[in-house]
């Protein structure tokens, strides 16, 4: 009579392959040396020899944990990945609601303040007037301060603003990185201040205070939300206690120490993630073609070679594409912020000279301040091209640019030389590109804080030679980077 036949199931199969395993990592001769050492530990601490671990119990365990913890992976990782950026896409919501939010209370304040401010004798001809002070350091000045001269002078019509002179900064703070002049030169760049009062104590006294109403027929001094104590003293309390004091929020998410933390902490995390990689041509947009919805962002194209320039991996996510600008920076860029720096930017008129400069502007300081104040005085119209975060670290390499591509637009949109600016500048500049932007002249400086001008540069210099000029720039420091300082 035949042996009957013994059927395979995948039961079997399973009990099988586990007796295998088990063997084979049991005999395995790093268990054995792991299970030796834990025994010995249980040994130490009085463990009975009966309950000591065995080889069988040690990758059983090991097993279970190991499958336990990729099983929890495979089944909830996705979920809590899902879940908090949902939750970082809500948060950014809820910042910019916030911003909104703000702006709508300082336009109501605005409204309360000029229905509260009486007119002045010799003005009742004219609109009234309502003068704001303001002072600071403004050490190594950033967007930051600028959007701060921007939020105190919308609480009125004309504002001025005080610098801290060296001494008093050195007595209630330590020396500060930039020098008097070169502090004024950057506020007096600024295009939402209308004057400078230089010298300015740190401390505002009464007396100083009294002076400054009395001379500048000031109205009302503005501070920041956040408290500004010296020795335990209020800076602005003989301001408050005359009632002629007001507040504006704080620009979330810059400060010099920020600044200072990026030159520091060798990392790239404030660059900001540039256009998916399907889109096979870039393309660069000036501030007056995005606000108007002009055609520039269509006829400012790049070339397909120069698309790796402006491609940076996301590495959480491993593509290339466009995140928010919050996931690098704790500066929130909205839309709305770049319009209202963009206030007053127009397209040029025709018959109007334009003159083109790029470059990276990082750290934008009073060499770039003053070298565009000579550029704006060669023609009509002054267009400053402003390079993406991954063109400007393939030259320059390291974690530059320190600050990242919308934080250095805002940087130039405040300055009071420019016209319009070119967001993400092609780095080669051609015929059609000045024949779209109308560009009279191209000029670059001949001092720069880069290492070399460039090779393209040196190529359009000879091929574009009936516009592009050097400029030679008188101040001193154009060169000098802050960030060189430190």
């Amino acid at each position: 009579m035949p042996p009957k036949s013994t059927s395979v199931t995948p039961l079997s199969v399973f009990l099988s392959l586990r007796s295998f395993l088990l063997q084979t990592l049991t005999a395995h001769p790093a268990v054995t040396t792991s299970v030796a050492h834990i025994n010995v530990a249980l040994l130490r601490v009085g463990i009975p020899e009966k309950s000591l671990l065995t080889n069988e119990e040690f990758v059983l365990t090991s097993t279970a944990g190991v499958v336990t913890l990729v099983g929890y992976y495979l089944l909830f990782g996705g979920r809590h990945g899902r879940r908090r950026r949902r939750l970082a896409e809500e948060l950014l919501e809820a910042q910019r609601q916030v911003h909104l939010l703000e702006e709508k209370l300082l336009l109501a304040k605005r409204q309360d303040i000029l229905a509260s401010t009486p007119t002045r004798p010799s003005s009742k001809q004219q609109p009234r007037q309502i003068r704001i002070f303001m002072d600071g350091a403004f050490d190594v000045m950033h967007y930051g301060h600028m959007n701060a001269f921007r939020l105190g002078r919308s609480l009125g019509t004309y504002l001025i603003v005080g610098v801290n002179s060296d001494a008093s900064i050195t007595r209630c703070k330590g020396p500060p990185l930039m020098k008097d002049s070169e502090r004024l030169t950057m506020v007096e760049g600024c295009k939402f201040v209308d004057e400078v009062v230089p010298d300015c104590p740190y401390i505002m006294t009464a007396e100083y205070l009294e002076y400054i109403f009395n001379t500048y027929e000031v109205d009302y001094v503005v501070h920041g939300d956040d408290p500004c104590i010296v020795d335990g003293k209020d800076v602005y309390a003989a301001a408050k206690k005359r009632g002629r004091y007001r507040s504006i929020p704080r620009t979330e998410g810059v400060s010099t120490t920020d600044i200072v933390g990026r030159m520091l902490l060798m990392t790239k995390d404030h660059h900001f993630l540039r256009r998916s990689r399907g889109n096979s041509v870039g393309s660069a947009v000036s501030v007056s073609g995005m606000l108007d919805g002009g055609p520039e962002e269509e006829d400012c194209r790049r070339g397909e070679d120069d698309d790796s320039d402006n491609e940076i991996l996301n590495e959480e996510s491993g593509y290339y594409g466009r995140t928010p600008l919050g996931h690098q920076s704790k500066f929130l860029t909205t839309t709305n912020l770049l319009r209202l720096f963009s206030a007053g930017v127009k397209p040029p008129e025709e018959g109007m000279k334009v003159v083109y400069v790029d470059g990276a502007w990082d750290m934008f300081h009073c060499g770039h301040v003053e070298f565009l104040k000579e550029a704006s005085k060669r023609g009509d119209y002054l267009i400053v091209g402003i390079h993406g975060d991954a063109a400007v670290n393939k030259r320059r390499g390291g974690n530059l640019p320190l600050m990242n591509l919308h934080e250095r637009v805002l940087s130039v949109l405040g300055c009071k030389y420019m016209n319009d600016v070119l967001i993400d500048a092609p780095l080669e500049i051609t015929p059609d590109m000045i024949a779209s932007l109308k560009i009279s002249e191209v000029v670059h400086g001949t001092e720069s804080d880069s290492s070399c001008i460039g090779e393209k540069w040196i190529g359009h210099k000879h091929t574009l030679s009936d516009s592009f000029n050097l400029l030679q720039c008188s101040y001193s420091r154009s060169s000098e980077n802050p960030a060189d300082r430190y």
